[in-house]
């Protein structure tokens, strides 16, 4: 309670959050309840505890947050115009694009991982975290920085590019992987259905019909949250076993990405014309990972691939990093720059 008192104080006391350290913003997110049951599923594991949740629970919470996040932005897209979305729309797909190749490059001429492993962690991290998305809004929010309301539509634009680049790499590296069956997978999955569908429910139906379910979509939201990232917690806890069977260089490279390739989003951001909030956003998409679409994309296209280090890094290390360290880190470099 004293920490969490000090860090408001702080945070109150600034009249200019450009001015706000990192150091005290990384602790007013390490307070926040979400992260805060993100490391009680870790402990709750590392203890032996029984705490699990059943994975149909888990698919109904993502579920939940997909398509609310979906139907707000979709609402929010119906009311902006064309001319402001343009450009984040291109620097969307310009880091949807960029981060797959890079990343595979890296893995298989540094990390000496196979096609199928650096192709598979490529897609995840291609793609984009919904929840860190949600995660790195929430925090804006809190720290007085109100993101651009379009930026779910951003988010669901670069779910599909990278995981299918990614995959398209593969192929060509191997020459006769077939491509059909893993576009399906991404287009008519769950998550990439979920967001693309909301947006076009919320748009149809708009301000009013937003109010309408706000109830539901809008106000438990942030409880919701809570109980995913309980969930992911207990997720992440069963898998860090694993980064001590990939190395340490898949460990750095978790770590590394996010700090790259989010720089690399704040300024395309802000290139973009997106005020600090949003670019400080989409550094945090861009240095995500995706746990939810990229997984079942893999799976079906590259079945030899090993999903342990991709979930490993994904989920077990980059999603924790940037909870604590890189949306901080992502706000402040924003607040510089813009």
């Amino acid at each position: 309670m004293f920490l969490r008192a000090s860090v408001y104080a702080v945070l109150l006391a600034s009249q200019d959050v450009a001015t706000t350290s990192a150091l005290a913003l990384t602790a007013t997110n390490l307070t926040h309840p979400a992260v805060l049951a993100f490391v009680l599923g870790i402990v709750a594991v590392a203890i032996g505890s029984d705490l699990r949740f059943p994975a149909a629970a888990g698919k109904l919470l993502s579920s939940y947050l997909l398509l609310a996040i979906g139907l707000k932005g979709g609402v929010a897209l119906a009311e902006t115009p064309l001319t402001a979305i343009v450009l984040p729309a291109a620097a969307t797909l310009f880091l949807g694009l960029t981060v797959p190749v890079a990343a595979y490059v890296v893995l298989r001429r540094l990390g000496r991982f196979s096609i199928a492993d650096a192709a598979g962690i490529a897609a995840h991290y291609g793609s984009v975290s919904a929840v860190t998305f949600a995660a790195a809004v929430a925090f804006a929010v809190a720290a007085g920085s109100d993101p651009e309301a379009f930026l779910p539509a951003l988010l669901a634009l670069l779910e599909v590019p990278g995981i299918v680049l990614a995959l398209a790499i593969a192929q060509k590296a191997r020459r006769g992987t077939s491509m059909g069956p893993a576009v399906r997978e991404v287009l008519t999955g769950s998550s990439a259905l979920l967001l693309i569908g909301g947006l076009l429910v919320g748009g149809i139906s708009g301000p009013a019909g937003l109010e309408k379910v706000a109830p539901v979509f809008v106000e438990p939201f942030a409880g919701v949250l809570v109980l995913f990232l309980l969930y992911l917690g207990t997720v992440a806890g069963e898998r860090l076993w694993e980064v001590r069977k990939a190395g340490l260089f898949l460990g750095g490279f978790a770590v590394a990405m996010p700090l790259v390739f989010g720089t690399v989003g704040v300024f395309a951001g802000a290139a973009a014309g997106l005020s600090a909030g949003g670019a400080a956003v989409m550094g945090a998409m861009a240095g995500s990972a995706s746990y939810i679409a990229a997984p079942a994309a893999v799976q079906v296209s590259l079945p030899d691939a090993n999903l342990g280090y991709a979930l490993t890094a994904a989920l077990a290390i980059t999603f924790p990093f940037n909870l604590a360290l890189g949306i901080p880190l992502f706000h402040s470099l924003a607040h510089i720059i813009v």
